[in-house]
């Protein structure tokens, strides 16, 4: 499983949480904690909004913790809203074009977990594609999939958490179809710069780790706590779906069909 956080609030160096806390996106991806694979070395991205519309990414393949470039960018990159991930492929090949997040226009998205059965329903959601987003598509992964699906609800004019759940269910029927038992599991966020949504779900009990953590300068989420004080982060109940924005968190509850 791949390891992320995503911060929103007052502008920060991206390193006060990439790379400096006691358990800092970087230590995870070499002792993630909360996990089955323990170390998530193939490949990795942050992605931040500046003063532009589109946002930022910078993507690699290589491990995480070996890339100087990536402590050198955040170092110096300060944002009110940012990405990072790093990888532990189930699915796709270890390539840039698989790295998360994933950008298109104003969105990024970021994904932790997986569609069961993935090569067998990766077909009929394609179809459900319009061209222009199905041209997009750049990699092989089911997470790039799934962004580019809700993407095509979302400029429809259906509200960001509504387009993801629809895609997750989609890839559930997709599931059904062809007798699939294996789970489909999620926690993933989008951003269109303005707002953060959250997500953590799964069709079984065992949904990927996802904490929130509200301080004074803004709001993160990460997959596990970032610091050995654990006391002010709170993990995310399953079926979790948060828009997270100005005016603070904004939770429901979601159920799979």
């Amino acid at each position: 499983m791949c390891r992320f956080l995503a911060y929103r609030g007052a502008p920060i160096f991206l390193e006060e949480l990439v790379a400096q806390p006691e358990h800092s996106l970087l230590e995870q991806s070499l002792h993630a904690e909360r996990a089955k694979t323990v170390t998530n070395g193939d490949g990795f991205g942050i992605g931040w909004y500046g003063e532009r519309d589109e946002p930022a990414v910078y993507r690699e393949v290589m491990p995480a913790w070996s890339d100087e470039n990536l402590l050198a960018l955040t170092a110096t990159v300060r944002a009110g809203l940012f990405f990072a991930h790093v990888r532990a492929a189930t699915g796709g090949g270890i390539a840039r074009s698989n790295c998360h997040p994933f950008r298109m226009g104003a969105h990024l998205f970021m994904h932790n977990g997986q569609i069961g059965g993935y090569s067998w329903v990766r077909r009929g959601l394609e179809s459900l594609l319009p061209d222009h987003l199905y041209a997009h598509r750049k990699g092989a992964t089911d997470s790039e999939l799934l962004f580019l699906l809700a993407l095509s609800r979302i400029e429809d004019g259906m509200e960001p958490g509504d387009a993801v759940m629809w895609a997750l269910n989609e890839a559930r029927h997709e599931m059904r179809r062809h007798g699939i038992t294996e789970p489909l599991r999620f926690a993933a966020a989008l951003s269109d710069g303005q707002r953060l949504h959250v997500f953590r779900m799964s069709s079984d009990e065992q949904p990927p780790s996802l904490y929130l953590q509200e301080g004074p300068q803004g709001v993160t989420v990460a997959s596990e706590p970032l610091a050995g004080d654990e006391s002010s982060w709170r993990p995310l109940p399953a079926g979790s779906v948060l828009s997270i924005g100005e005016h603070g968190v904004e939770q429901r509850l979601e159920v799979l069909h």
